[in-house]
């Protein structure tokens, strides 16, 4: 048995960071009600081709694990978030008018692709144990988030952004936040320390992406140079 769980070992690193979150001016925004719609727009674009990926990893999760049980915990992830999670994007999509197939077709942004460019790259490579490090950092932080702002006044009654609040806060969200720290920390479990300290550097690396995404919603940011290549012409 490990002295410590690994779940509080990782707490230790991104305590600082998960906290910035809380500071930044778009979930600061979301949080006491005064966002610029179109910031979350963005946002909810960008963040549901993210949960594509996502359910990607998810289901590469269950097909690395090893026991029935680890099998399980990953598909019922993964059919929480295409279900329930994406439908909370697709609720909100329809107030700005967009469809789920628009929401879809969302054009990828720059580090939206190079966050999940990350996790997916250590999973393929490695174990169970890497994906569920690459996974752990979305829903841990914004079960977080959503519980801190919960406590802020009127942010759970906001005629618009009180959903998503309600969302990340609740019981059933941080049931499954808590199945995801279990199974980490089973995963970790009698695991040599320089395997787990690759481990935490996923979940350290993941934090500051999470950071990056929301200063990518917050900027509404595209790619560096924004050219349709089908539109490019050859001289």
């Amino acid at each position: 048995m490990m002295s410590t769980l690994f779940t509080d070992r990782l707490w230790k690193r991104v305590d600082t960071i998960w906290n910035s979150y809380l500071d930044h001016p778009f979930v600061k925004g979301l949080g006491e009600g005064w966002l610029e719609k179109n910031k979350f727009k963005h946002w909810l674009k960008q963040d549901y081709v993210y949960l594509i990926e996502y359910s990607r990893l998810l289901a590469l999760g269950s097909v690395k694990a090893k026991d029935l049980e680890t099998m399980t915990t990953f598909a019922k992830l993964l059919y929480n978030t295409l279900e329930v999670e994406m439908d909370l994007h697709r609720e909100y999509a329809s107030q700005f008018g967009i469809t789920p197939k628009e929401l879809e077709e969302t054009e990828p942004g720059a580090t939206m692709t190079a966050y999940t460019s990350y996790m997916l790259n250590v999973s393929h490579r490695g174990g169970v144990e890497h994906v569920m490090a690459s996974l752990l950092t979305c829903a841990w932080s914004y079960n977080f988030i959503g519980k801190e702002l919960a406590n802020w006044p009127g942010s759970v009654d906001h005629e618009f952004y009180g959903h998503w609040v309600q969302m990340y806060s609740s019981e059933e969200f941080t049931k499954l936040t808590e199945e995801c720290k279990d199974l980490m920390n089973q995963l970790a479990e009698g695991k040599p320390e320089r395997e787990l300290v690759e481990l935490e550097e996923i979940v350290v690396k993941t934090s500051l992406y999470e950071y990056m995404f929301w200063d990518m919603a917050e900027k509404e940011e595209e790619w560096p140079v924004n050219l349709a290549v089908n539109q490019i012409k050859s001289s």
